[in-house]
């Protein structure tokens, strides 16, 4: 079967999208508003794009044209923090998916701890074991949109924050103890589980 997006309707679009582009890592993004609030949501349209320097980038959907916190937040104050989300934090993540008055903060509304960044005002995820600072380099809002589209935001990673614990020797990651969760569609979510090897 062959589809034409130019026929089909986005929400469509989405489904399939979502349904064949998996597991998809989900960035879990902190920002703070002019105003000094604290939001956090998570965002599947995530990835690592580069490693010299390192960036990452993840895109934020305008559903029926309404803009997220998020978007405002990193286009106002231009950093961010992206935190990673494993199994013990899967419920707490969903948590933040909900929509909140942007006067409220999703880490009261999810019942975690904000803590200080280092070099970005934007605030860590206390138990999150792998945490990157960011500053915005450059956005870029997709053209010719049915539904408000989607704005790309690449940021350029400047301070890392790696748990002890799922570190190991010559900066290689425990897989074990990291237990990352990654996003399909709809309700569902992954664990790693099996891993194979090739080598190149």
């Amino acid at each position: 079967m062959q589809l034409d997006p130019h026929e089909m309707d986005q929400k469509s679009i989405y489904k399939l999208l979502t349904g064949t582009i998996i597991p998809r890592p989900i960035g879990w993004i902190s920002s703070i508003s002019e105003d000094g609030i604290y939001n956090l949501a998570p965002f599947s349209y995530f990835n690592a794009v580069g490693d010299d320097p390192p960036h990452v980038m993840f895109s934020a959907s305008r559903s029926n044209n309404n803009i997220k916190d998020t978007l405002n937040n990193v286009l106002a104050t231009k950093q961010f923090v992206v935190n990673m989300v494993t199994e013990d934090l899967a419920d707490q993540m969903n948590e933040t998916a909900h929509p909140i008055p942007p006067h409220e903060s999703e880490f009261d509304f999810a019942k975690l701890t904000p803590i200080p960044s280092i070099k970005v005002k934007p605030p860590r995820v206390k138990g999150s074991p792998v945490a990157m600072e960011c500053e915005l380099v450059h956005h870029y809002t997709l053209e010719n949109h049915k539904n408000g589209g989607s704005t790309i935001l690449v940021g350029r990673v400047v301070m890392f924050h790696i748990d002890d614990a799922i570190l190991l020797d010559d900066t290689k990651i425990n897989l074990e103890v990291y237990k990352p969760v990654s996003r399909l569609a709809g309700s569902n979510y992954a664990k790693l589980g099996e891993i194979f090897s090739i080598k190149r």
